[in-house]
């Protein structure tokens, strides 16, 4: 008999539960805000393999909003389009070369302003779903598989 398939939240969570050390906290702790800051976002997790059975937790809504990497010495947060987003706190720090994506790469001891990461999540969701909303008439968002 086959277990049930985690849900992604759960994933997430083991994932978190891995990392046992800073990292895992500081992944706990920005999970917590992006959620906070839009209560409609929706818990992915993507690019599961061998190496990385818990996969890349991602938060979406009408769209990627950012990705939760970790590596040895940080926490990534990558946002999908965050070459498109005023960052008037200057959260970005890395990936700044794209058209893009932007990211902010936490290490250990940093502190994060909450407030700013809440109003870049926001930001993005805004900006996802403006498009979402923009497009032609006649038109449908492709399906997966199709």
């Amino acid at each position: 008999m086959n277990s049930p398939t985690p849900s992604p939240s759960q994933l997430i969570d083991a994932k978190i539960e891995a990392l046992d050390d800073w990292r895992g906290a500081m992944l706990a702790r920005v999970r917590s805000v992006i959620k906070k800051a839009d209560p409609e976002i929706v818990e992915e997790v993507k690019w599961r393999k061998p190496s990385n059975p818990n996969g890349v937790p991602v938060w979406e809504h009408a769209g990627i909003i950012c990705t939760g990497e970790t590596y040895k010495d940080k926490v990534k947060l990558t946002f999908a389009k965050g070459a498109s987003l005023d960052d008037p706190s200057g959260l970005f720090n890395a990936s700044l070369e794209g058209n893009a994506r932007r990211a902010i790469d936490i290490h250990e001891g940093d502190k994060i302003d909450e407030k700013a990461l809440r109003a870049l999540i926001r930001a993005a969701v805004a900006l996802n779903t403006s498009h979402a909303n923009s497009r032609p008439a006649g038109t449908q968002k492709k399906k997966k598989g199709v």
